[in-house]
């Protein structure tokens, strides 16, 4: 049924075109011998096709411009015929003897330019006939194109200020007078299309008046480049008139389009002297009206132009423009009780975007926005509309990119309000964004109140909020979430070891309430920015006066607690690397009662939660490379810790693993830099212990397999043979460095052993190491010389 109206509109159009084509021909033939009665003749035939109703606006609007064309040509022969010494009054009286009143007024407005031009009257009495007589037509769709034909051929011939058509001391208002007459006509019947028509097709009413809506906005545009429109006339006639059109019109879309016109065409301070009579009409619009768009854009203008030039800040502050603003929005949200959440939040968005642009100093207007957003918010709870939400992040994030510094976003007491009303997703968004703030700007967050303030703030990501299921959240983000607040975490400093130290107890505070899953990813920079704390108090005595002040015992204490907290996921590996951090600090501290308790604790996780073998060789190499580090320890402590370490590396599950970690335990005995820990006979026990180790080895191997495997493992234990022998341990001899060459040698040529190119490597490299060493001369080449490699 479409597609058939589709078809007839398209052959009406061809009719008119071709009768108005045929017509303008004639018309030009008449023109061309100079015969004024035949060219008006025709001319009015060929408008007369404008005067059809079958037409949609937009194929309307094609013809309309094909005669437009025509009547630019004819507006030519009329001002020929002026020159020629014809009379304008004639041709303007003789232009409305034609029969039909669309042809008449068309060409009427066509004279009436060349009468203007001519200036045998006075242009403002012209406009006024001609504006007075286009109320002959009502057709919504011809009045329209009439009149907008009416004002595109006065537009340059207004009695403005400066203009040649400039009259009498009151020119200007005859100008604005003519145009607001044409825009009241033009609105009226723009409006009236919409009644038009049966109810089913008011969605096609509305698409066609859209297409229109550009014809009554020329209006404003010509009152606006209108020279003698200054401030006063603006305020005094031209707004409330304009206004005055807007309110009393009723209709949604001719009130947002013109609001939008209007703030988009008259210049900035002119809004910002009006903004009382501006934002008075707001509340009178139409509730469907979005109002949210048309405030927004004249704050988004108002910002634009305060950020122009410093010099206009003070008109600001003088016409309290903020205040006005914000009871403006309050009166509108008032107004319209349906309005959607997102259209509130929207409102104060750009609101705040606004005061921060115009009153940066302002933290105060600021909250006051905030917290004026939280009392429209109340009582809606988490808000669960997408739009909104998103609003809502805008609305937080503008303090953070005005500033780019969330201490100052701290200062306002209603940020954390307005962040309840996220839902929990939403919130973990927020967080993030505030820690990514955080972080661009390397913001220093340095007290402990600040501390507290900020992980209110990002709750979201540092605990479970009330309803979030676990299974829902996805892995990888959860991790990402977690890696921010870790480096967030490490970014807390106070150069005050004493406001440090209460950091660290609020940021201990908020992580331990994380549950276990996000424990693992914030304990460790919690351990580490406490060790931190450590170094730099270490060496410091302890206060004799009390225990107020903070010292290294009293963050260990606090360490303790906190790695504990870990057997809750549990994570035996990672508690297990932070007590042996901690120890190494304590060592560091010369406290040997708190460096052995943390080894403690460490060899219980390593009895009692590390089952796994591979687990278990690594925490053992962990456990062994700490303990050789360690000076703090008094004999008794030492050996009992050393005895432990090399009892369980007997005890591993496999041999090879076992042999390394007993020839690691060798290092326990040798120390390089301390005299009273260098017992060379229990380092070539710990030697001796690995070689019968890695024998055995071989002989299962053997007996599993039916080889002996490869080498690795003896050319390993020479080249610790070869370290401790360089550092001097008296217990390691060429003999027996020299019987470990011999010994290897033989098992790669015996036909069991299993060929492997990667142990041949080794060995080789260390026998040139050897000759190496002999070739630099000295006394570390007499030590190597007696090697036979």
């Amino acid at each position: 049924m479409m597609a058939d109206g589709h078809e007839d509109e398209e052959k009406w159009l061809a009719a008119g075109i071709a009768g108005l084509q045929q017509n303008a021909f004639y018309m030009h033939r008449a023109l061309d011998s100079n015969n004024l009665r035949d060219a008006l003749k025709y001319s009015a035939q060929m408008l007369s096709e404008l005067r059809t109703s079958k037409l949609s606006p937009h194929k309307y609007y094609e013809l309309y411009m094909r005669a437009f064309d025509e009547l630019r040509k004819l507006e030519m022969f009329f001002k020929e015929e002026a020159r020629r010494g014809c009379s304008v009054i004639d041709l303007y009286e003789l232009v409305q003897h034609a029969g039909n009143i669309l042809p008449r007024l068309y060409l009427l407005c066509t004279v009436g330019s060349v009468y203007i031009k001519s200036k045998e009257a006075p242009a403002k009495d012209v406009l006024k006939d001609l504006v007075e007589m286009c109320r002959g037509i009502q057709h919504p769709v011809r009045g329209l194109f009439l009149r907008s034909y009416l004002s595109q051929v006065s537009r340059d011939k207004l009695p403005d200020i400066g203009s040649e058509y400039e009259g009498d001391a009151d020119t200007v208002t005859d100008a604005v007078e003519f145009v607001l007459q044409n825009f009241t006509e033009m609105n009226k019947l723009w409006v009236r299309m919409q009644h038009q028509g049966p109810a089913r097709e008011k969605e096609k009413r509305e698409k066609e008046r859209s297409e229109l809506r550009d014809l009554v906005g020329k209006n404003l545009h010509v009152l606006g480049q209108i020279e003698g429109v200054d401030l006063e006339m603006y305020k005094e006639t031209v707004l409330p008139r304009v206004l005055e059109q807007v309110v009393n019109c009723k209709d949604e879309i001719a009130q947002f389009y013109l609001m939008d016109c209007i703030i988009q065409v008259f210049p900035d301070e002119y809004h910002l002297q009006t903004l009382d009579i501006l934002l008075g009409a707001c509340p009178q619009l139409q509730p469907s009206v979005d109002i949210k768009t048309v405030l927004s854009q004249l704050m988004e203008r108002l910002s634009n132009y305060a950020a122009s030039s410093t010099e206009v800040l003070p008109e600001f502050l003088q016409v309290e423009a903020f205040s006005k603003l914000s009871n403006a929005i309050g009166k509108v949200i008032e107004a319209q009780v349906d309005m959607p959440t997102v259209g509130v939040v929207t409102l104060y968005s750009s609101l705040l975007k606004f005061t921060l642009h115009v009153h940066p100093d302002r933290l105060d207007y600021a909250d006051q926005v905030l917290g004026a957003c939280v009392k429209k918010l109340a009582g809606k709870g988490k808000i669960e509309d997408n739009k909104a939400t998103k609003q809502i992040v805008a609305l937080l994030s503008a303090p953070l990119d005005k500033y780019n510094d969330i201490v100052t976003a701290l200062k306002l007491s209603n940020y954390p309000h307005v962040m309840e009303y996220l839902d929990n997703e939403t919130n973990k968004v927020m967080a993030t964004v505030i820690i990514q703030s955080i972080m661009k700007n390397k913001t220093q967050i340095s007290t402990a109140e600040k501390v507290e303030a900020l992980f209110e703030l990002i709750k979201g990501l540092i605990k479970d909020l009330d309803g979030t299921p676990d299974d829902e959240v996805d892995e990888d983000d959860f991790k990402e979430e977690q890696n921010s607040v870790a480096r967030l975490i490490q970014m807390l400093c106070n150069d005050d070891p004493e406001e440090m130290f209460k950091i660290i107890c609020t940021v201990r505070k908020h992580v331990l309430t994380g549950g276990p899953k996000r424990l693992l990813f914030t304990v460790p920079p919690l351990v580490f920015s406490s060790l931190k704390l450590v170094r730099q108090l270490q060496g410091q005595d302890e206060n004799p006066f009390g225990d107020d002040t903070t010292t290294p015992k009293k963050i260990f204490q606090l360490l303790n607690q906190t790695i504990e907290a870990l057997s809750s996921i549990p994570a035996p590996d990672l508690a297990l690397r932070l007590y042996l951090q901690c120890a190494e600090a304590a060592n560091d501290c010369e406290l040997e009662p708190v460096a052995y308790e943390f080894f403690t604790q460490a060899y219980i996780l390593y009895e009692e939660e590390i089952s796994d073998s591979k687990a278990q060789v690594t925490a053992l190499h962990l456990i062994i490379g700490t303990l050789q580090r360690m000076h703090v320890f008094g004999v008794e402590n030492r050996d009992t810790l050393t005895h432990k370490a090399t009892g369980y590396s007997a005890k591993l599950l496999k041999k090879p693993d076992q042999c390394r970690a007993v020839y690691a335990c060798a290092h326990l005995f040798w120390v390089d830099d301390q005299e009273n820990m260098k017992d060379g006979e229990r380092v070539l026990i710990c030697l001796k212990r690995a070689l019968r180790i890695a024998n055995a080895a071989q002989q299962m191997s053997n007996a599993a397999r039916g080889s002996t495997g490869s080498s690795t493992l003896f050319v390993e234990i020479l080249n610790k043979y070869l370290y401790f022998f360089e550092k001097g341990n008296p217990q390691i001899t060429v003999a027996s460095i020299q019987s470990l060459i011999e010994l290897i040698t033989n098992e790669m040529q015996s036909e069991s052993t299993t060929p492997d190119p990667a142990t041949d490597a080794f060995f080789a490299s260390t026998l040139r190491y050897i000759q190496f060493q002999k070739q630099k001369g000295g006394a570390v080449g007499e030590k190597y010389e007696p090697i036979k490699a």
